[in-house]
């Protein structure tokens, strides 16, 4: 029987597509490169569907339904506000999703053709390699090559031709190799955290709260890459990259001291950083580091500031006490 929304009122029209929310904000989180702004696209999204539920008509499922009006909701938006990359190509906008919400997409599977969630599309490096992408082969490649859709499936959801649906997704997985690591070629599923890197994590933390600068040194690649949006810049080399912390004062009197806890980020190790500076009572709120980890060494860094905290489930604040998870 064909789902008919029409005489569904508010509370029940809510029942029914809330389930899907979760899915829908990872989906334009891939889209944006932003935790906040995904938030209010999936709501804007949602109330499109209130005022649109008497165009429902039945041909595809609701949740495809729902894709389609999410991810026209993104590229009205990236229509209206053009993004204006770092002068080495930084995503500014860039900020992490919690491994824990993601625990949170019914049985790890998401999108129109249920296709398992696949890690490497939600790290980091293939986040900020997509939104290099123009809006509609990002959303073609999300579409295809994420979620699995077939082309006329696509073409359907952004209203367009099957011609065009494939001419975006070759510009698109040209324009994503040239972005992506080199050793990332394809994205396949990652196994779990090893042992080593588990260790390489707890020392990464130590070093941290002992405010070694040297011991977090040791554990860089050579050719290790930093940068902290939304603030502009790109730092590449184990040298570069310890002078600038150096500089911004790590490890000084007038930085205070660290207590720090391990999260999950975007399926990559992550710590959160609480700074108790001269004379205060308590660790504060400093940072989330997302660490991207190869061969035994770090080799990327990509620094949030404290207002991502929120977006975590974190302490507000920690004791003398209070430490590394």
């Amino acid at each position: 029987m064909t789902e008919n929304l029409r005489p569904l009122d508010e509370r029940a029209f809510t029942a029914r597509v809330e389930p899907h929310r979760r899915e829908l904000h990872l989906h334009c989180y891939r889209l944006l490169g932003s935790f906040e702004e995904a938030e209010d696209l999936v709501q804007e999204a949602l109330l499109r569907a209130w005022r649109g539920r008497e165009t429902y008509q039945g041909r595809a499922s609701v949740r495809a339904w729902l894709y389609r009006i999410a991810t026209n909701a993104c590229l009205d938006a990236l229509a209206r506000r053009p993004r204006q990359r770092g002068p080495n190509g930084e995503v500014t906008w860039l900020q992490p999703y919690p491994d824990e919400l993601l625990e949170q997409l019914p049985d790890r599977r998401e999108g129109p053709a249920d296709v398992v969630l696949a890690r490497e599309t939600i790290e980091l490096a293939f986040i900020v390699a997509i939104q290099h992408l123009a809006p509609l082969p990002r959303a073609v490649l999300v579409l295809r090559d994420v979620l699995g859709c077939s082309a006329q499936q696509t073409a359907h959801l952004l209203g367009t031709t099957t011609a065009s649906v494939n001419s975006a997704l070759q510009r698109a997985r040209g324009g994503l190799r040239d972005r992506l690591p080199g050793d990332r070629e394809t994205w396949r599923p990652a196994a779990e955290a090893t042992s080593a890197e588990r260790e390489l994590l707890a020392s990464y933390v130590e070093c941290c709260e002992r405010a070694d600068l040297e011991g977090v040194a040791a554990l860089l690649h050579e050719q290790v890459r930093f940068c902290m949006p939304p603030t502009p810049g790109l730092w590449v080399g184990r040298g570069p990259v310890v002078r600038a912390w150096a500089d911004g004062g790590f490890g000084s009197a007038d930085f205070g001291s660290l207590r720090c806890l391990s999260v999950g980020a975007n399926g990559q190790p992550a710590v959160a950083a609480y700074a108790r500076r001269p004379g205060g009572a308590a660790y504060e709120p400093l940072a989330v580091d997302v660490l991207r980890v190869q061969d035994g060494l770090v080799t990327e860094v990509v620094i949030f500031g404290a207002a991502m905290f929120r977006h975590f489930d974190l302490p507000a604040r920690l004791g003398e006490r209070d430490g590394a998870r």
